[in-house]
C-alpha cells in the first residue's frame, strides 16, 4: 500500500477538522502528508505569486494551531498550490503520487441534497482512484467505532477488508439491513413469524461465513460485531448512526459513476459521523 495521503484543501473553516485528521491518520499510519490546494486558473497570472505565497502561509498557520490545539504529531508533510480545476486536479495529483486515501473537508451544503451533485467533493467521490475521507468532526482521538454496511456483493467485501487492514485496532459493526417478502401482508400470522425468524437465522449464518472467510485471509482478529435490523439500508443506517454515534462509516462506491449511492448521499446531506468511500475493488 503507498504511503502517501492526500488532502486537499480549499482554505475554509470547514476543513480545519479535516486537516486534523488527515495529520492524525498520516502518523498513525507512517504515512507522508501532501497538502494540496487549487488555485483559480482564470485569475490574472500576476496574482498567482503572491497569493501562493499566501496560502503556503495560511496552510502553515493553521498546521500550528491544529497541532498546538490536539497534541497532534507533524509526519512528513509536503504543501503545494496547483493552477486548474480543483476536482481535475486533485484526482490526477492523487493518480501521480499513487496516493492510498484523500481527505476532502466536508461540504458547506448541509441538509440540500439536490445541491450536491455539483460540488467539488462529489466530483472527487466519482473519479478517485482510491478510497476518500469526508471529515467533519475535530479528531480528538482515532476512530473508535467503524460502521460498514454489508451485504453479499463486491463492493461490500472489498470496503470490509480496507476497514480490517486500515483500522485493526477500531471495532468494527457490520450492519445488514433485510426485508422480506409478505411482511405488511402476513406479518401478523404466527406462521409467517416462525419463517421470518429461520429466514433471518439463516441470514445470518450466511453472513457469518462471509465475514469468517475473509478474516482467514487475514491477520489477527479485531472487535466485530453483526448488526441485523430490518428495514430499507438508507432508513436502517440513518437510525443506526443516530442511536450510536459511530466515529466513521465506511460504504462502497458505485462501478456506475453517474448513479451515486443512495447511503452515501444519506450521509453527506446530514453528516452525523465522518465517511469514507470505497473503491468496488
Amino acid at each position: 500500500m503507498s504511503r502517501t495521503l492526500l488532502f486537499a484543501t480549499d482554505l475554509s473553516q470547514e476543513n480545519r477538522a479535516a486537516f486534523a485528521r488527515a495529520l492524525r491518520l498520516a502518523h498513525q499510519q507512517g504515512a507522508q502528508l501532501d497538502t494540496l490546494h487549487v488555485l483559480d486558473p482564470y485569475l490574472p497570472h500576476r496574482m498567482l505569486h503572491d497569493l501562493e505565497l499566501a496560502v503556503n502561509d495560511d496552510i502553515s498557520a493553521m498546521l500550528t494551531d491544529l497541532r498546538e490545539d490536539y497534541a497532534l504529531e507533524l509526519p512528513s508533510l509536503m504543501i503545494q498550490t496547483v493552477v486548474g480545476e480543483p476536482h481535475v486536479e486533485i484526482v490526477r495529483e492523487a493518480h501521480e503520487r499513487q496516493a492510498s486515501l484523500i481527505v476532502l473537508g466536508m461540504h458547506r451544503k448541509r441538509g440540500q441534497k439536490d445541491l450536491l451533485y455539483g460540488t467539488t467533493m462529489m466530483r472527487i467521490l466519482r473519479s478517485a482512484p482510491c478510497p476518500v475521507v469526508v471529515a467533519s468532526y475535530l479528531p480528538t482521538q482515532p476512530w473508535q467505532h467503524i460502521v460498514v454496511p454489508i451485504d453479499f456483493s463486491l463492493t461490500a467485501r472489498q470496503t470490509l477488508k480496507e476497514a480490517l487492514i486500515r483500522f485493526p485496532e477500531a471495532k468494527l459493526t457490520l450492519l445488514h439491513a433485510w426485508s422480506l417478502p409478505g411482511e405488511l401482508e402476513l406479518g401478523s400470522q404466527a406462521f409467517y413469524a416462525q419463517w421470518r425468524d429461520r429466514e433471518v437465522s439463516r441470514l445470518r449464518e450466511a453472513l457469518d461465513n462471509e465475514v469468517e472467510s475473509l478474516l482467514r485471509e487475514l491477520d489477527g482478529v479485531p472487535d466485530i460485531e453483526l448488526a441485523l435490523e430490518p428495514g430499507q439500508p438508507c432508513d436502517v443506517l440513518h437510525d443506526y448512526v443516530k442511536r450510536h454515534s459511530p466515529d466513521l462509516v465506511m460504504l462502497g462506491s458505485r462501478s456506475r459513476p453517474h448513479q451515486p449511492n443512495p447511503l452515501t448521499e444519506m450521509l453527506l446531506s446530514e453528516p452525523h459521523c465522518d465517511v469514507m468511500l470505497c473503491r468496488p475493488w
